[in-house]
């Protein structure tokens, strides 16, 4: 594809981690500094994107906008771009009925959901992408450390796959957290990591990183939580797993 000029709508770890990785391939990534935080902005700086101060600046500029943030966030960002003509690609932790409510608002619209890290190496961060237009999206990263993998022309199909990817993820990620807290209330926390060390070995240190990524980050996945639920009602399972999920993420907060 040739150099194409894309606005990153906001460059929180991820996203700017996904907007260096485009500039690197010699797009241009563009963002919009006003009413953002001085870390989100030395992030951009890091990552090289190109501050064109408001939304509607970026939206005048761009081919393609890139939506990267929190989940509870994205119909809000989608909304503040406005009328564009371009590719509007919403990459959120969001349910398929979400993500079709998103698009309604845009005549180009692409389905997406990250799974993985923040890209840094080839091979660890994957995209997903569904809608007509997918493939176009798809073009955009070629050569980059992003591993962009179309799955259909359904608005939908990414984001049901990232929310069932995540529902065991950051789903037994919770769990863990809430066992851990049932048993200091009742006194046998040593003795059930004893156990786990002879019959479970792997879920000591597991239940120590999901408290240490839920420190940092489970603010974030309250709402990811919330999604995961409508997605399983939606599909007609029980989705009491991931509401006291996201209930476990909230008073980590």
């Amino acid at each position: 594809m040739a150099r194409a000029t894309v606005g990153l709508l906001h460059p929180g770890e991820m996203g700017a981690a996904v907007g260096g990785a485009l500039r690197e391939r010699g797009h241009t990534v563009v963002w919009a500094a006003s009413g953002r935080s001085d870390a989100t902005a030395a992030r951009a700086s890091a990552a090289g994107l190109e501050d064109v101060g408001s939304t509607a600046e970026l939206a005048r500029r761009s081919e393609f906008i890139l939506s990267v943030c929190p989940p509870h966030a994205a119909l809000d960002v989608a909304r503040s771009v406005g009328a564009f003509g371009g590719v509007f690609l919403d990459a959120n932790a969001i349910a398929p009925a979400t993500t079709r409510a998103i698009g309604a608002g845009f005549a180009r619209y692409v389905d997406g959901g990250i799974i993985g890290p923040p890209p840094g190496a080839s091979g660890t961060t994957r995209l997903y992408l569904s809608g007509p237009e997918a493939a176009i999206v798809a073009e955009l990263f070629d050569g980059t450390v992003v591993d962009a993998r179309v799955l259909s022309a359904e608005i939908g199909d990414a984001s049901a796959l990232k929310m069932v990817y995540a529902a065991w993820t950051k789903g037994t990620a919770a769990l863990l957290l809430a066992i851990r807290e049932v048993a200091r209330a009742n006194g046998v926390d040593d003795a059930l990591l004893a156990e786990w060390s002879v019959s479970l070995p792997e879920l000591p240190d597991q239940s120590l990183r999901a408290a240490a990524s839920a420190a940092a980050k489970g603010w974030r996945w309250v709402a990811e939580m919330e999604e995961i639920a409508s997605t399983f009602a939606t599909a007609g399972q029980p989705d009491g797993f991931h509401r006291a999920a996201a209930e476990v993420f909230r008073r980590t907060n």
